[in-house]
């Protein structure tokens, strides 16, 4: 008998964070007949981005990874089947060989496909990693970390939502923010307009975003601060901040005025590349429109070496214009941001942690105790550790000493082909239950599928790995709803439960307000914004907002990477595994300006080397006046870019857990220059 097809709702398992889209899937007979966008998903309203579009690719692929697989020696293409009990045993004799404190638990975008907003996977690994005793690190330091770190400082870490953004702001100020990373985010902004809102882009190049704007600002890498700082300069200096919410609700304002005063516009000129005239009429427009609003970049323009400082400068500029806790004012949708009043309950059982030698948090360090043995088996799961990581010339000889990698992935990817022992074959989105959240709604994503071959659920592996090394206690649930039920169980789900969502379509509204700060309290130990920070202080940096010059540079270009919307994070082998990216994508290319160009007898898509003191890197050029001159970017993500890449810490080893998040993340600029190749 035939079975009539049937439309399922989820979510795309893409994670365009903080843009998450609904999606309806066809099923028929147990296959997937095809995708589409989710007219009655709230926050995506029917969007489907090419990424989306071609997450129907992961199902049925060729290139997907069915059975465990091994090899005798890395580096060989020589890998065989094994059955899941001969590598499941493999794997906790390496790690009991070794000991606990010389295993690493690494987890990437893979693992939060189904996932992203709840953390289900992540926080089982989290759980395992606390109750065995091995290294576990947060995954938040390979993305937002280092931004979010220094608004942290201000005190402004809290965000608006984006549908309060398009009712109320009448300024948008988007930041480094690139609406191919939120194009959720996209629609509100264009709402905004239509009311009036006045939208300004400021980025290292012309994005998408510079289309919808009234305004673009061209900022040269890494000088984000130095801008904040002439900013403050005007609305101090022409006494444009809010008086009463600076009495009220600020520490430090004295000492912020009388540093200020020494960044005037025509400092921040020479050092921005932003003429000095349109940095004193953005900070009167800034000042003087009630309510503006910031929508600040998520991670791209805070991998620089003074990430953090950007944040900490631009978290003060809300509280000088009272725009903090009114709607339409304060931050906008931002990489891994809470709004107010938004939370889960923990799992992770942080209190049975054994004490141990832990490697902190810290991109480096990491790098280091792989170097020095500290560390020496890598459980990855859903990432490709080697493109991710800056410096990752270093980091391919750490893994490379490692007696043990192991990789759990849907499909092959670079760190696995050169590095792992051991590849362990993940489920999809559609073959295990699941539940993303964004800041305003929690989605159901059901298991609609049979996983293929031997694929296997995350928490099976560790389940599994639990009760041969005996961790106890590992996983007191008796279905795969039960930690989802104990993640949602918090008040600003109303204690959701897997079945509820059932019985509500897959769609609950989170109770929250769309207003940030609503109640004034701010996340310093004072309960104020902080334009003086003790706690700076007491890392050992200073207790104002700065702008740190970069250090010189015999090479001349400022290299940065980012988003575009044909690719998103290193899961899927880089998209490369799914064939509609890979063709709308398929090589690397630079962009570069005419002058630079010029100088260097390149033509548009010539072959180039990028290079600088690390190494280099193969491209195609792609001339472009939407850069300007001194400054090349291209997509993130190809492999082997990171070689180029410092990797250096950006703050002290002590401080990056302070917010319970990791601000621990690597420098991934650089300077470099570049030649035909």
């Amino acid at each position: 008998m035939s079975h009539m097809p049937h439309l399922v709702r989820t979510m795309c398992p893409m994670n365009c964070h903080p843009t998450l889209c609904g999606m309806l899937v066809e099923i028929e007979d147990g296959q997937l007949l095809g995708v589409r966008g989710d007219p009655d998903n709230p926050d995506s309203r029917g969007f489907l981005c090419i990424r989306g579009q071609a997450s129907r690719e992961i199902i049925g692929n060729p290139r997907r990874l069915l059975h465990p697989l091994v090899r005798a020696r890395r580096g060989e293409d020589a890998w065989r089947r094994a059955e899941w009990s001969e590598v499941l045993d493999r794997i906790v004799e390496g790690m009991r060989a070794v000991g606990r404190e010389a295993v690493g638990t690494w987890s990437g975008h893979g693992l939060f496909a189904n996932n992203y907003g709840t953390r289900i996977a992540s926080h089982l690994l989290r759980r395992f990693s606390n109750l065995y005793g091995c290294q576990w690190w947060n995954p938040t330091m390979i993305c937002w970390g280092l931004g979010a770190w220094g608004l942290g400082l201000t005190g402004a870490l809290e965000t608006n939502t984006k549908e309060d953004m398009g009712a109320h702001a009448n300024l948008i100020l988007l930041w480094g923010a690139n609406l191919a990373s939120q194009p959720n985010t996209a629609r509100y902004v264009a709402a905004a307009k239509r009311r009036g809102a006045y939208v300004v882009t400021l980025d290292v190049r012309e994005t998408e975003a510079a289309a919808q704007s009234d305004e673009t600002l061209l900022i040269r890498p890494g000088t984000d601060a130095a801008l904040a700082l002439a900013l403050m300069h005007v609305i101090v200096g022409e006494g444009l901040y809010d008086r009463e919410f600076v009495a009220r609700h600020t520490l430090g304002f004295d000492e912020l005025r009388g540093l200020v005063a020494n960044y005037p516009p025509a400092w921040a000129a020479r050092v921005t590349g932003i003429a000095a005239e349109r940095i004193a009429t953005l900070a009167r427009r800034y000042a003087t429109t009630r309510p503006a609003m910031i929508v600040l970049g998520g991670s791209s323009m805070h991998k620089g070496a003074n990430g953090w400082t950007g944040g900490r400068a631009i978290g003060c500029l809300p509280a000088l214009t009272g725009n903090l806790g009114i709607p339409g004012g304060g931050f906008g949708p931002r990489h891994g941001s809470a709004v107010h009043g938004q939370g889960l309950a923990s799992i992770v059982a942080e209190d049975r942690r054994p004490p141990g030698r832990y490697v902190p948090n810290q991109m480096v360090r990491i790098t280091e105790a792989l170097l020095d043995g500290r560390v020496r088996a890598m459980l990855l799961f859903g990432t490709d550790m080697l493109s991710s990581y800056a410096d990752a010339g270093r980091v391919a000889e750490g893994l490379a000493r490692a007696d043990l990698v192991v990789s759990y992935d849907l499909f092959m990817n670079d760190t696995a082909r050169r590095v792992a022992d051991v590849v362990l074959p993940a489920t999809a989105w559609l073959e295990e239950l699941g539940c993303k959240s964004t800041n305003t709604h929690l989605y159901l994503m059901p298991k609609v599928l049979e996983p293929p071959g031997e694929t296997r659920p995350v928490a099976w592996v560790l389940k599994e790995l639990a009760s041969r090394l005996g961790v106890d206690d590992f996983y007191p649930w008796e279905s795969d709803e039960g930690p989802i039920d104990a993640i949602l169980d918090h008040p600003a789900t109303g204690h959701a439960t897997v079945a509820a969502l059932r019985a509500e379509d897959g769609i609950r509204a989170l109770r929250i307000s769309h207003v940030a700060y609503s109640d004034r309290k701010f996340h310093t130990p004072s309960g104020k914004v902080e334009f003086s920070s003790d706690r700076a202080r007491s890392f050992g940096l200073p207790a104002l907002p700065v702008y740190v010059e970069p250090p010189a540079s015999p090479y001349p270009l400022a290299f940065r990477q980012g988003r575009t919307l044909t690719q998103f994070h290193g899961f899927y082998d880089h998209g490369r595994a799914l064939p509609t990216l890979a063709n709308a994508d398929p090589e690397p290319y630079l962009w570069i300006a005419p002058a630079d160009a010029a100088a260097r007898a390149i033509a548009d898509g010539a072959a180039i080397k990028i290079h600088n003191e690390r190494g280099e890197f193969h491209a195609r050029a792609r001339v472009t006046e939407k850069i300007p001159a001194g400054t090349v970017w291209m997509r993130d993500g190809w492999e082997g870019l990171n070689r180029l890449t410092s990797g250096d810490a950006a703050i002290p080893d002590e401080a990056v857990d302070l917010f319970g998040f990791s601000g621990g993340q690597a420098a991934f600029d650089a300077m470099v220059d570049v030649a035909p190749a």
